[in-house]
């Protein structure tokens, strides 16, 4: 069995490519169903890792090369990308190279933002979306196991995750470029996820004068402004269906939802920008797919940000914690050594039990003999003696054969072989 790791990130792809590739986290176990599907052996277990930085697929498989090109091409299908636009941005991680990719990716280390500690959270859900969907199996629970401790010892032992600057928290810093006061602000959080509720904490200690949640669902954005009362100034809660004409009343619109399609479009805040009559509107896109159409970025008086322009403002810290990187990097190494030897290990965990199997298959074979002697009279010494030296001759016979055979390297003493079969016989 082989480890692969296939996909993209905000390293090798574009955000418009990212968006079109993501996975809905409410169609994950169909599509963990679908990669099953997949010919025999080629995909044997499957986690799906998608976030608004990354859609990665782990696999474990007995055939690496033709489950490269058919999770390539499943992908493809699956959401309606042309292939060869796809193959220009995958990368595919055989082998040690996957496991590497994992360790990395839950330390923070394959981060847009380095260190961040959302994305260890993420792969914990991917994880158990996977076991609840029957999807994985010894080898990728392995794997993610060990990858969550590797994050927590990277995060304990270094510094990687000191003083990361995350993308809610450069978003407040854009905005302060734009209004100096931001106690005077009115603040819209569009969702009530994760990622809102990060940028909601960090928006609330700016104290704005109000902030309003919109959500499908009224009573999660409920509960996210009881957690900000008391923070700011008034909190409140809004239906979607009341965007449209409410849009207008805020300065800072920071939005993060599951839809596959644009919530707020151009024609929407054209409007709200008409009606604010050249007071500025800030705008924080943190969707993947995109919740604010691109083209809004176009407008005057509109600020608009995605998650790529965030990273790039986040990038300023990292030179700072090179030697923390280093210092994860050493650790990481370590520890994927550790899982490749597990690895090999168990690979031969099948010739392990067809070992055990039929040494005992000879033992039965020859009790059976001695048993028979016994019953017809024969000295229970003898019947010792015959027994032992079956058991010798047959247990014998393979290694000597392999010896006759093949012998050793040029470079190493055929007996050193016997110590390694029978230690503590010479």
């Amino acid at each position: 069995m082989a480890l692969l790791t296939l996909g993209l990130n905000h390293l090798t792809a574009p955000l418009a490519l990212r968006e079109r590739v993501a996975f809905p986290a409410d169609r994950l176990n169909a599509a963990l169903a679908d990669l099953r599907a997949l010919q025999p052996g080629v995909v044997c277990e499957s986690a799906i890792l998608s976030t608004c930085n990354r859609t990665e697929i782990y696999a474990a498989t007995d055939a690496p090369d033709a489950a490269r090109a058919a999770i390539a091409r499943w992908i493809a299908d699956h959401r309606s990308v042309p292939e060869g636009e796809l193959r220009e941005h995958l990368y595919a991680l055989p082998g040690e190279g996957a496991v590497r990719h994992a360790f990395r990716v839950a330390s923070g280390l394959d981060s847009m933002v380095l260190g961040e500690p959302q994305i260890l959270g993420q792969m914990k859900d991917a994880a158990r979306c996977a076991q609840d969907a029957q999807a994985l199996g010894t080898h990728l629970h392995q794997l993610f196991q060990r990858a969550f401790a590797v994050a927590k010892e990277v995060r304990t032992t270094t510094e990687v995750g000191a003083h990361s600057v995350s993308l809610a928290a450069a978003a407040v810093r854009l905005a302060q470029r734009i209004f100096e006061d931001m106690s005077q602000t009115h603040v819209l959080f569009i969702g009530a996820g994760e990622m809102i509720e990060l940028a909601a904490a960090h928006f609330a200690s700016q104290r704005p004068l109000s902030i309003t949640v919109a959500n499908r669902t009224v009573e999660r954005a409920a509960k996210l402004t009881e957690r900000l009362a008391g923070q700011t100034g008034r909190v409140s809660t809004m239906a979607l269906a009341e965007l449209p004409n409410a849009l207008e009343r805020f300065d800072i619109v920071v939005s993060c939802t599951a839809s596959s399609l644009p919530i707020i479009g151009l024609g929407m805040v054209e409007r709200a920008r008409r009606a604010r009559r050249r007071r500025p509107i800030f705008m924080v896109d943190l969707a993947v797919p995109r919740d604010i159409e691109p083209e809004v970025s176009r407008l005057g008086d509109v600020y608009l940000y995605t998650v790529d322009d965030l990273g790039r403002v986040v990038q300023a810290g990292v030179e700072s914690r090179r030697s923390a990187v280093v210092q994860a990097e050493a650790i990481i190494d370590s520890r994927v050594q550790g899982f490749m030897q597990w690895l090999t290990a168990r690979r031969a965990v099948p010739a392990i039990r067809d070992l055990h199997l039929r040494a005992g298959q000879l033992r039965d074979a020859e009790l059976d003999r001695a048993r028979r002697m016994l019953a017809r009279g024969d000295a229970p010494e003898a019947v010792l003696e015959a027994l032992a030296a079956a058991l010798t001759a047959k247990f014998m016979h393979g290694p000597v054969t392999l010896l006759q055979q093949q012998g050793a390297p040029e470079q190493e003493d055929p007996r050193q072989w016997v110590d390694r079969l029978l230690p503590g016989g010479r």
